[in-house]
């Protein structure tokens, strides 16, 4: 039987779950639903959370703003960051292998080529691909995204079955039941156009993205004709959850 082929991204905020340290916790629980569903789906996760762990172990400058200093945290972060995953994930007994990747490499036809080939060597063979924007030379996903639109991306090349872009809310919310402080989730959307007048300017306070980028990369993913659905990344078993749908969530189809 085929699996289906899901692209997991995971945003900062999710990762720490919401605090200033990555929370191992919250990584065993992406393990424990992987581990759950490996009979029927595969994974290929794409993961924020580099300079988020950085900033556990190092100060660099009094963590001042300056893009080259994220950028340095990045590289210091990223060997951390893929520690921890390959620890868990093994403890649940999933092997794991890390993808860096940037804008430029989804331009070029050869590299494009490149990335398909070696991800479908590391899914037939059983590996999950974590992948993350190659910070040190790249600086997109630092300035805005939050790896939002790495993922829609790499989920239009790979040819997807569905995007699951996990956040730190129960999906989009209608702009409304958000200014009546009653958040109310836009479960199912037909309309794209009235999606993203419905979307408020708000960025989380780890990642770089919000749900305006979290809007375009649905959209991306739209355009290759994959599914997305935003979910609430902090609630344990959010992925099953969310098949079973036993929380509200929103659906892109």
């Amino acid at each position: 039987m085929k699996k289906k082929r899901i692209l997991l991204k995971i945003g900062s905020n999710t990762l720490t779950k919401e605090t200033d340290n990555i929370s191992r916790g919250k990584i065993e629980d992406i393990a424990n639903q992987i581990a759950k569903l490996q009979d029927t789906c595969e994974f290929i996760i794409v993961s924020s959370g580099a300079i988020a762990v950085a900033k556990q172990f190092v100060k660099l400058e009094s963590q001042r703003k300056e893009l080259f200093v994220k950028q340095a945290l990045a590289s210091i972060g990223q060997p951390h960051l893929i520690r921890i995953y390959q620890e868990i994930f093994r403890e649940y007994g999933l092997l794991s292998s890390q993808c860096l990747l940037s804008y430029s490499d989804f331009e070029k036809e050869e590299s494009r080529t490149n990335i398909m080939n070696t991800i479908k060597v590391l899914v037939n063979n059983n590996y999950i691909p974590i992948i993350n924007e190659n910070d040190t030379v790249a600086t997109d996903e630092i300035q805005f995204g939050d790896n939002d639109k790495l993922a829609a991306l790499t989920a239009s090349l790979l040819g997807v079955d569905l995007l699951v872009i996990a956040t730190n809310t129960n999906g989009i919310y209608t702009k409304a039941s958000i200014d009546d402080d009653t958040p109310k989730t836009i479960e199912d959307v037909l309309n794209f156009d009235e999606l993203r007048l419905q979307v408020v300017s708000s960025k989380s306070s780890h990642g770089s993205g919000g749900m305006a980028s979290k809007i375009e990369a649905a959209s991306l993913a739209k355009s290759a004709n994959i599914e997305t659905w935003i979910v609430n990344g902090l609630e344990d078993d959010f992925i099953i959850n969310a098949m079973e749908k036993k929380v509200p969530f929103t659906k892109i189809k």
